[in-house]
């Protein structure tokens, strides 16, 4: 209570006006129409900011005071890259400021890769302005004699593929937005990959150059989609650009030192040698070309370094400009040749002093993606997840959210942001209208969050990947069954259903014998397709005989993964041997249903 009688309530920085309502536990057109009184237009889902807010609340008795934020209860848990954890073990006293490491998101069409190209042409301290030799998908521009790295990687889907590795290489991004048109699909999945990183972000209003441009309506749905301008006492630093006319270049560029000085952006220059892998390929007369992130530590030329399930001696270095150099320290993108093995972007790499131990440390992760994939089916299921809750494993449930149509989503959403379970509570990451896709899937494997869908369907991509990935789908047709089936999971009731989809038959054409191995059957695929970790039976005569799991699938003499309709494969099942030509196979996976 304060001095004049009026009771204290904390509010944050920016608030929707429907969430206000709740906190004031008025009706939301009283707030709507004392804004009005005050001069403000508004709608039930529009955010406002903390003055906003405090005018509204004095006037029904609250005195506002601005909300707290402990650092030490945000839940961090699961977010952060390997290469950070290797950074705590630095002395830190060794550690120095380093360039900050910045990647651009944004919806197609926005402008990222013209932003880019205007940014990477600012350079001209150095005096190589358009002369950039080759693209390595990384490189530096200098701003006032201070150097920044920029991952010449556009789009959220590159970013978070680095970060479902483990090894995000991006201290801040930022956010292409066209202020012709506004927020968009894309633009809101961007946001979500962003807040997931728990990564500071910085808003380029793009096309400043149009005639149709219209900042402040941008502005106005970045802060309902929760990114609040600093002009309005938010936290997010928005900045006009024109990328096609160069255009407040120079303001993005301070404006991302500025925030690289409130972030603590540190490296040991002379400590143990680790970065990320930003993209790696064959050339034919090279032989493998990686171009590496050094995130601590100096590279040298002949290192012996181990990248994913590559390993090898660095034989050649160069810079983004294809300049050699024998160092590099700390931010320095560079690419390389000299692994044997292609490694996969965001893969970690670090050094080693001998070959043995770059071949024991390789060995040791491929035994451990094995591992992985033969305890897929252990991963974390929304029905286990109390049991996790009481391990101490989590301590929120998130979710992915993809519904049919708007009107769906919003009830859907709405009811979820209210449903908890002592100290669980949901957060969904993301939520948007469509099929559930591949991007998807991958913002969930890298947050460690589920999927659940509303009268949408996955297509057969996001299904490979939720199956490679272990990420757990669940899809409804009728909303309580959803909110029903949460609530359980949150509480330890939830037991799972399953509905089986048959997705490939083959025929058995013949019979080999392998020694070590016993018969492999030669079959050929009539119909969709056979994966490598579905489940398989085999029918005689229209009866089934086995019904279990495949022990290999080759294509020639190669393994794979998966193969389709009208190709011939080799397969061997689990704990049966007793396979005959004429003998048919088919190949099922049984999906969690949730009516």
């Amino acid at each position: 209570m304060s001095d004049n009688g009026q009771r204290n309530i904390e509010l944050p920085a920016s608030i929707v006006v429907r969430d206000l309502a709740k906190t004031l536990e008025v009706s939301p057109i009283k707030i709507i129409k004392t804004l009005m009184d005050n001069g403000v237009m508004v709608t039930i889902n529009q955010a406002i900011d903390f003055d906003s807010a405090a005018i509204v609340a004095a006037e029904l008795g609250f005195e506002a005071v601005p909300e707290v934020i402990e650092e030490e209860n945000i839940d961090t848990e699961g977010n952060i890259p390997l290469w950070r954890q290797m950074l705590s073990d630095e002395k830190a006293e060794a550690l120095v400021n380093r360039p900050p490491v910045v990647t651009i998101l944004g919806h197609v069409d926005h402008g990222k890769t013209t932003l880019l190209d205007a940014i990477r042409h600012t350079d001209v301290v150095s005096g190589e302005a358009g002369g950039i030799t080759q693209h390595i998908g990384a490189y530096q521009v200098e701003h006032n004699g201070r150097k920044i790295t920029f991952l010449d990687t556009p789009g959220h889907a590159a970013f978070t593929a680095m970060r479902a590795r483990g090894a995000q290489g991006a201290d801040i991004v930022v956010l292409v937005v066209a202020v012709n048109d506004g927020v968009m699909p894309q633009t809101k999945e961007a946001i979500a990959h962003t807040r997931a990183a728990q990564v500071p972000a910085i808003v380029a209003l793009n096309k400043m150059d149009r005639p149709d441009a219209n900042p402040e309506f941008v502005k106005n749905q970045l802060a309902e989609a929760g990114m609040v301008s600093d002009e309005w006492d938010g936290d997010t630093i928005m900045v006009p650009v024109s990328a096609k006319q160069k255009s407040g270049i120079e303001d993005l560029l301070e404006a991302i030192l500025l925030v690289a000085d409130s972030t603590e952006i540190t490296a040991n220059p002379d400590g143990k040698v680790f970065g990320s892998v930003v993209e790696a390929k064959i050339d034919k007369t090279k032989g493998v070309q990686a171009t590496l992130l050094v995130q601590n530590g100096t590279l040298e030329t002949g290192n012996i370094i181990t990248a994913g399930a590559a390993s090898g001696r660095i034989r050649a270095m160069s810079d983004f400009r294809g300049k050699r150099i024998r160092k590099a320290g700390p931010s320095t993108p560079v690419q390389i040749i000299g692994l044997k093995g292609v490694p996969a972007a965001g893969d970690l790499f670090q050094t080693c002093k001998t070959d043995r131990e770059a071949r024991q440390i390789v060995e040791d992760r491929i035994q451990a993606q094995a591992d992985k994939l033969a305890a897929s089916s252990q991963k974390a299921s929304l029905e286990d997840l109390f049991i996790r809750y009481q391990a101490g494993e989590v301590k929120e449930l998130r979710l992915i959210v993809k519904a049919d149509v708007q009107g769906s989503l919003e009830p859907i959403t709405n009811s979820l942001a209210e449903l908890k379970e002592g100290d669980i509570k949901v957060n969904v990451l993301h939520a948007s209208t469509g099929n559930i896709s591949e991007n998807d899937i991958m913002l969930a494997s890298a947050s460690d969050a589920f999927v659940v869908g509303f009268n949408v369907k996955a297509d057969g991509a996001a299904r490979r990947l939720a199956d490679t990935e272990s990420v757990s789908i669940r899809i409804y047709k009728i909303i309580y069954r959803l909110m029903e089936d949460i609530d359980k999971a949150l509480k330890g009731m939830l037991e799972p259903e399953y509905q089986e989809e048959v997705i490939g038959e083959a025929n058995v054409l013949a019979i080999f014998r392998v020694s070590k191995v016993g018969k492999i059957a030669g079959c050929r695929v009539g119909k969709g397709e056979i994966r490598r970790n579905a489940k398989v039976r085999i029918l005689r005569d229209k009866e089934v005989i086995y019904e279990g799991e495949l022990a290999s699938l080759k294509h020639e003499k190669d393994d794979v993964r998966e193969i389709r309709q009208g190709f011939e494969c080799g397969m061997a099942f689990k704990n049966f041997n007793d396979i005959q030509e004429g003998d048919f196979v088919q190949c099922f996976t049984l999906e969690l249903f949730g009516g």
